[in-house]
C-alpha cells in the first residue's frame, strides 16, 4: 500500500465513507450500533480493510448533500450515483452495481413506452438531485420535470397533481404501483443509475486505486456477494469499466 494513497483517503488515520441514506438498496438497515448496513456501506468497510484502517461512515439524507461536501474535508470517499455533474468536483470510480430507472403512469394512460414520455404537455414527478433526476435534467427536451424533495414527496406530488409519469427506479416504483389501482410500470429504461465510489478530485493517486479496487470486487465477486448478504432485488453488479 503506497503511503500516498494511504494519506489521501485516510488523512486523519480513518476512512470517512459518506453513504447515501435515501437509497433504500443500497442502505437496507442500520446495526445495533446505529451505523448503516447494506451494500454501500460493506463496500465502504471492504476499501477499509484493504486500507488497514478502521471505517468511519458519514450519513447523509440525499445523494446532492453527500456531492456538495466534496473536497471540504467531510468525507474521504463518496458512495452514491455517478452522473457528470457530480463529476466536476468527484474522481469518480467506475459502477460497481446499477440500478434500473423508468416511469409509472396513471390507470389509462396514452402513454405506452420511454420514447412517448418526452412530449409537450407531459409533466414527469421526480426526486431533486437523484441521479436520475440529474440524467432526465440533460436528455428531456419537451416535457417539464416537477422536482420534489423526497421519493415520497415525489408519489404525492404524482398523485395530487394528477401528473403523467412518476420518474424513480424500477425497485421503488414496484412498490409505488401498489398504491395506484391501474397504475403500470413502462418497459425498459430511461437510463441505469450507476452507482460508484468518489473521492476528491485532488486525490489523483486515490482514485486511480479505487479504480482498480472496484474492477477486482466486481470480478471476483465481492460486489456480488453483498447484494446476496443483502438480499437486494434490483441492484445488479455493473459490467468492466
Amino acid at each position: 500500500m503506497s503511503p500516498e494513497i494511504k494519506a489521501q483517503l485516510a488523512p486523519h488515520g480513518v476512512l470517512r465513507a459518506g453513504i447515501n441514506m435515501s437509497n433504500f438498496l443500497l442502505v437496507t438497515g442500520r446495526s445495533a450500533s446505529g451505523d448503516p448496513e447494506g451494500v454501500s456501506p460493506s463496500m465502504a468497510r471492504a476499501i477499509a480493510e484493504r486500507l488497514g484502517v478502521p471505517v468511519k461512515y458519514v450519513p447523509f439524507p440525499k445523494p446532492g448533500e453527500l456531492a456538495d461536501d466534496a473536497g471540504k474535508d467531510v468525507w474521504d470517499i463518496g458512495l452514491i450515483g455517478a452522473e457528470p455533474a457530480r463529476a466536476e468536483k468527484i474522481a469518480f470510480t467506475a459502477a460497481y452495481a446499477e440500478i434500473e430507472a423508468t416511469y409509472l403512469v396513471p390507470a389509462g394512460s396514452s402513454l405506452k413506452s420511454i420514447a412517448d414520455v418526452d412530449k409537450p404537455g407531459i409533466r414527469i414527478a421526480v426526486t431533486a438531485r437523484s441521479a436520475y433526476d440529474l440524467w432526465l435534467e440533460r436528455n428531456i427536451k419537451q416535457a417539464t420535470l416537477v422536482r420534489s424533495s423526497s421519493l415520497d414527496g415525489a408519489l404525492d406530488e404524482f398523485l395530487s397533481e394528477k401528473m403523467e409519469a412518476l420518474a424513480g427506479l424500477r425497485p421503488r416504483l414496484l412498490t409505488d404501483v401498489q398504491k395506484v389501482p391501474g397504475a403500470m410500470i413502462l418497459p425498459g429504461q430511461f437510463t441505469a443509475v450507476q452507482q460508484a465510489v468518489g473521492t476528491a478530485k485532488a486525490n489523483a493517486a486515490a482514485a486511480a486505486w479505487l479504480h482498480d479496487f472496484v474492477e477486482e470486487a466486481k470480478a471476483s465477486g465481492l460486489v456480488a456477494k453483498f447484494i446476496a448478504q443483502h438480499k437486494v432485488n434490483g441492484l445488479s453488479v455493473a459490467p468492466p469499466g
